[in-house]
Parts: structure tokens; C-alpha cells; sequence
């Protein structure tokens, strides 16, 4: 009645306050209806499940490195286009696509930077590109990373997430498995460890290559992980897969995976398993600086 009176004194109702848009995010577990920002404090992980979102490399640095600490290298390296490869538009055009869409050049950053103090080599993939797929840039990426942790003594780090190898690259990307693997075996022979983060998803290729090559493998919570996806593999086998087959969870329990992580406590879980390691870069410094 008091609105209909409202309008009868020719009064216009109260209009409603519009709640502006991307200010909250359901969750695409549990449907929780999460407030962006405190979701973006809380590492993008639901406070009601604990469902972990997926975040690019910038949230990762920011994540585990030091503050200010990261220094990206291999920023010159460009992918060609061998196979000439045409779909619906050819493969150059396709990755200037996903450039300009992401501001990267390809789905790996590599680098140095520090994590509580200790110098690491660093190579984060980055879902947001081609689905963190690996070309021959990728791998090159990769392997360079190897290689400067050889070169200055340093612990290697790789966050993992892919959908596989790069089919626009063909026989390219699958070499990338073989090339990444045999500079890891030299790593090992010089007992420098190697720990690897497994995220949401990592599959194919790069699963069957340096992802599961770690000294160290930790999984984020609820992250799929294998070679090839679970109807694949049913309807190879004929026969059902365990529940909650290619999880971390079932990794876990078979031994491949060493911890499964939440984000809020990776950074801790890092800094711990590399004080198991003596800092050789450290030492090399101190000697410099003796008489």
C-alpha cells in the first residue's frame, strides 16, 4: 500500500541499487557465491571447499618468489612454423592471436629470483596460452632453465600446468620431451634437486617428460594429472576407471605425488625442501668475498 500511495502522489518508487558486475565469483564446486577480492587474498582458492582456481604465472611469482626478486630471461626466444600449419587460420597468426590476448609470448616464463633468501631457477607455464601447451620454445625454455641451474649451482622449479605436447610443431614439440629429460638426468648426476609443482591440469607430453621427473613432486589440490584423459584410457583398456582416477588425491596414494599442497602453504612447503640442501650459491659468494 505504501508504494501504491507513492504513486498516487505521483512520487516514482525507490530504484533499486544495481550490484556492479565482477564483483563476486561462484565457486565451480561447491557454488558458493565468493567476494572477488577476498578471494584474490585468499591465493584464488574457496574458503568454502577449498577448491583451488586457476591463476597465471604473475600470481604464482608473486606467490612463492621474494618480492622484487624475479628476473625473466629468454625473452628473444619466437616459435616458427614448420608444418605450415593451417585449420581454421594459420599457426603464425593463431599465436599473434594469443599474444595480443595475454601479453605473453609463449606459455612458459622462465627466470632467476630468490625464495626466502635461496637463488632457483624458474620456469612457470601459464594456462591462458594455447592451455599452457609445449612448442619447441617451451622446451627450449625449459631446458634452459636446466641449464642455468647447472651453470651457477642452483635449485630448478617448475610449475606445471599443459593440456600436452604442441601438434601445430608436430615431431618439434614431442622432441621437447626427450631434450627436457636428458639435461634433468644430467642434473641428478650433479645432485642438484629438482621440484616440481603440479597444477590443474597437466596432462600429455609434458606429464610424460619433466613434470614427472622431479625429486620433489607436490600437486595442488584436486589438480588432474596423466598422459591421456580418462575416456581415452576406458575405452582402450575396456574396462572403468577408480573413482577419482588422475587426481593428486590418487596420486597420492600410489606414491607418484610426495604431498599434496594447498597454495595458501606452498611458499612454506618450498622454503622447507630447499633448507634440506645446502646453498651452494651462497657458499660460492662467501669464498669470493674471502681474502
Amino acid at each position: 500500500m505504501a508504494w501504491f500511495e507513492r504513486r498516487q502522489r505521483g512520487l516514482n518508487p525507490q530504484k533499486r541499487k544495481e550490484i556492479p558486475k565482477g564483483l563476486w565469483v561462484k565457486c565451480d564446486k561447491c557454488d558458493a557465491m565468493l567476494y572477488k577480492a577476498e578471494l584474490e587474498r585468499d591465493f584464488n582458492v574457496c574458503t568454502q571447499c577449498g577448491f583451488h582456481f586457476k591463476i597465471g604465472h604473475q600470481a604464482y611469482i608473486s606467490l612463492i618468489m621474494d618480492t622484487d626478486t624475479f628476473e625473466e630471461t629468454d625473452t628473444d626466444l619466437r616459435t616458427v612454423d614448420p608444418l605450415e600449419f593451417k585449420e581454421k587460420e594459420n599457426y603464425p597468426d593463431y599465436m599473434k592471436r594469443y599474444q595480443k590476448r595475454t601479453g605473453m609470448r609463449e606459455a612458459v616464463v622462465s627466470g632467476t629470483g630468490r625464495i626466502d633468501g635461496r637463488l632457483v631457477s624458474l620456469s612457470i607455464h601459464d594456462g591462458s596460452f594455447l592451455a599452457g601447451s609445449m612448442g619447441s620454445v617451451v622446451g627450449e625454455k625449459v631446458t634452459r632453465s636446466i641449464r642455468r641451474s647447472l651453470d651457477l649451482e642452483i635449485p630448478l622449479l617448475v610449475v606445471a600446468t599443459s593440456g600436452g605436447a604442441r601438434m601445430q610443431e608436430g615431431i618439434l614439440s614431442l622432441m621437447q620431451m626427450a631434450k627436457t629429460s636428458l639435461w634433468l638426468n644430467r642434473l641428478s648426476e650433479e645432485k642438484i634437486p629438482f621440484v616440481v609443482v603440479i597444477t590443474n591440469p597437466t596432462m600429455a607430453g609434458v606429464m610424460a617428460s619433466y613434470a614427472s621427473l622431479g625429486d620433489f613432486t607436490l600437486a595442488e589440490p584436486g589438480a588432474m594429472m596423466g598422459f591421456a584423459g580418462g575416456r581415452v584410457i576406458e575405452q582402450t583398456i575396456g574396462s572403468s576407471l577408480p573413482e577419482g582416477f588422475q587426481t593428486a588425491e590418487f596420486f597420492l596414494t600410489k606414491g607418484f605425488v610426495d604431498q599434496v599442497v594447498p597454495r595458501t602453504r606452498l611458499r612454506e612447503k618450498l622454503v622447507t625442501i630447499l633448507g634440506f640442501f645446502p646453498d651452494r650459491e651462497k657458499k660460492e659468494a662467501q669464498a669470493k668475498e674471502a681474502p
